[in-house]
């Protein structure tokens, strides 16, 4: 008999994945969390029901989020990122030659444990020494860092339980506050054919906050769509002009793609515009 893994991604849409393998499940102090086994996918992180990564596919999430930013800024030496557990974007983070420090807040520390036991590939920049990792509120830390970083990611999960408060304009606000005079933040903020009302919400908030703020795309098969939105926004830097790439062997990112990331469908140009 098959057994099959079902994320409801929305009331009329559903994404299926034959699962060879239940690996590990429990119920954290957050959420529910299971690791299991799929024949197209690899292993794949699930939170409350919702797919976080799998090993197939998890490069273009992770270099898309880390990278942009990254090449965006001339110099990021201090990093931070919101959510993340699983490590994949401090993996990326730390192929800069710049950064000098990196940190994740993480508030559900089990998610962290069980990436290193059951994803080795993707956690293993966590232990990096430049890396400090923290189990803490994201939000509460945030505001807590005035003026500290060069550069912020929201890796959060989609907007449900834990993750609600990093989709408000006052976490915006606070994100703002806690980086530097040219400093500037990433977030996912979902898929525009699922999410189109989220996407225009963040985005016009981002935009009262910050003088440049930017959506851009990336593919990823296992999220709702395939199709992926990222929103920056900037208080100096043009992410349309990016520096040099500074880093080798990736699978998705080039300084091509990130340029052409920005290069956005009428549609999803026209949600974000205000019209």
């Amino acid at each position: 008999m098959d057994l099959w893994f079902t994320e409801r991604q929305s009331a009329d849409m559903s994404l299926g994945l034959r699962v060879t393998e239940t690996i590990h499940s429990e119920e954290t102090d957050f959420q529910g969390l299971d690791v299991v086994e799929t024949a197209q996918y690899g292993r794949m992180l699930v939170l409350d029901g919702c797919v976080m990564t799998t090993d197939k596919d998890e490069f273009v999430y992770h270099e898309m989020l880390a990278h942009v930013g990254l090449h965006t800024h001339p110099n990021p030496k201090k990093v931070l990122v919101v959510g993340g557990g699983d490590g994949g974007v401090i993996r990326e983070i730390i192929r800069h030659p710049s950064v000098e420090k990196a940190v994740l807040a993480e508030i559900d520390g089990r998610v962290i444990d069980i990436s290193k036991e059951y994803f080795p590939a993707i956690s293993k920049g966590l232990s990096d020494p430049r890396v400090d990792v923290q189990v803490a509120d994201g939000i509460r830390h945030v505001q807590e860092h005035p003026g500290e970083y060069d550069v912020i990611y929201i890796d959060s999960t989609d907007p449900i339980g834990p993750a609600v408060g990093l989709f408000a304009r006052d976490f915006y606000q606070a994100v703002y506050n806690a980086l530097k005079p040219d400093g500037l933040f990433v977030a996912q903020t979902e898929s525009p054919f699922a999410n189109a009302d989220l996407i225009r919400n963040v985005h016009q908030d981002v935009r009262s906050i910050f003088p440049h703020t930017h959506l851009y795309l990336a593919f990823v098969p296992t999220y709702p769509t395939g199709m992926w939105s990222f929103t920056m926004g900037s208080k100096r830097y043009n992410p349309l002009e990016p520096v040099a790439c500074r880093v080798e062997d990736t699978k998705y990112y080039t300084t091509e793609v990130h340029k052409a990331a920005f290069a956005l469908p009428p549609f999803v140009a026209k949600l974000v515009s205000g019209q």
